[in-house]
């Protein structure tokens, strides 16, 4: 299933959350959940780097991804960019470290609930922190520093949506935790953390990194209920952007849509390949490498070139032993089927 390509062949929403429904249950129940970074560092590692490199780029920020990866893993700043950049995602990295190791084991943070407004200040503070000590945002009074709310009124949003007057935003605030309570009983629990940030977005409780902030709260929310991050990319910003607009309006479905998505590449990408045993059998699109498209994968099995088994749900599942042996058998017959890049056979 090709998830983030063009909008041609895509399935319907509906069919994306049974889809998403349906993969988390495997997981849980067939593959023991969602690893905690501590059991599964390689995993996290990777969706570290791509999130902090896609959230701050969404906020403008031009880093590219290999200069991000240098900067997480070695602590050194390659190229020719402005401080503030670097420091830019130096915080969210850090940031998105803290809700990785709070949102399956909050200690004190929160009694039971969904989220406490501390941790919301606190994840402004760490994201923010390091740029804003170098570059803060030039309105900003004493008081409006990374995890205090904002003093100043802010514009209205292009879309037309006016953020609640400073004087209002704690109050807002308080009233927005209060309807995450219900969240873990909703049905689509992704639309309803969908929601979640739309309505976040929609109060603008600081006077900069409310983005940055908002989707790493998105982030805990999902983690929260058992679902991995979603990794919002930069090339799907104008559409990102006109679901937020979408959630304003209260139609929260498209931006659900995309966060469900997310959510599902990031199962089949990292999750799936990292939990399942060799003998374990997970849908085809989670089997593909830089050697095998998911296209391919399924043409096989459908010719019987690859032991695999169809599902009442229609999908094709094999184990990575019995794509070990595909890839074998069929570099044994001379084949001359062209090897694929990484990026053009994962789904994204």
């Amino acid at each position: 299933m090709q998830l983030n390509k063009s909008d041609r062949g895509r399935p319907p929403r509906r069919l994306v959350y049974q889809r998403l429904s349906e993969a988390v249950e495997e997981l849980d129940q067939r593959l023991g959940g969602l690893p905690t970074p501590n059991d599964a560092q390689a995993i996290w590692t990777s969706i570290w780097h791509l999130e902090a490199h896609h959230s701050t780029a969404l906020e403008g920020n031009t880093l590219v991804i290999a200069q991000v990866e240098t900067l997480l893993a070695e602590g050194r700043a390659v190229g020719d960019r402005e401080l503030s950049e670097y420091l830019e995602v130096t915080g969210y990295a850090t940031a998105a470290q803290w809700v990785y190791g709070h949102a399956l084991d909050p200690g004190d943070w929160t009694s039971g609930s969904m989220l406490s407004l501390t941790e919301v200040r606190h994840i402004h503070e760490l994201a923010l922190g390091p740029v804003w000590g170098v570059a803060p945002h030039p309105n900003a009074g004493d008081r409006e520093g990374p995890g205090s709310f904002r003093r100043h009124d802010l514009h209205r949003f292009p879309g037309g949506m006016q953020p609640p007057p400073w004087t209002e935003v704690e109050a807002a605030m308080v009233d927005w935790m209060n309807s995450l309570e219900s969240i873990s009983d909703t049905e689509r629990l992704v639309e309803a953390v969908a929601a979640a940030h739309g309505a976040f977005e929609k109060i603008h409780p600081f006077i900069d990194g409310n983005g940055r902030t908002g989707r790493l709260i998105l982030n805990l929310l999902l983690m929260r209920g058992g679902l991995p991050p979603a990794l919002i990319f930069t090339r799907q910003r104008s559409k990102y952007l006109q679901a937020l607009q979408r959630c304003d309006q209260g139609d929260p479905g498209p931006l659900g849509e995309i966060v469900a998505r997310a959510v599902l590449d990031n199962l089949y990408r990292f999750v799936y390949p990292a939990v399942a045993g060799p003998d374990s059998l997970i849908p085809l699109v989670a089997l593909v490498s830089k050697h095998v498209t998911v296209t391919s994968l399924r043409a096989a099995a459908e010719r019987g070139r690859l032991r695999a088994q169809k599902g009442a749900d229609g999908q094709w599942r094999s184990t990575k032993e019995w794509v070990h042996e595909y890839r074998s058998s069929r570099y044994s017959r001379g084949s001359g089927e062209p090897l694929t890049s990484d990026s053009e056979s994962r789904p994204d």
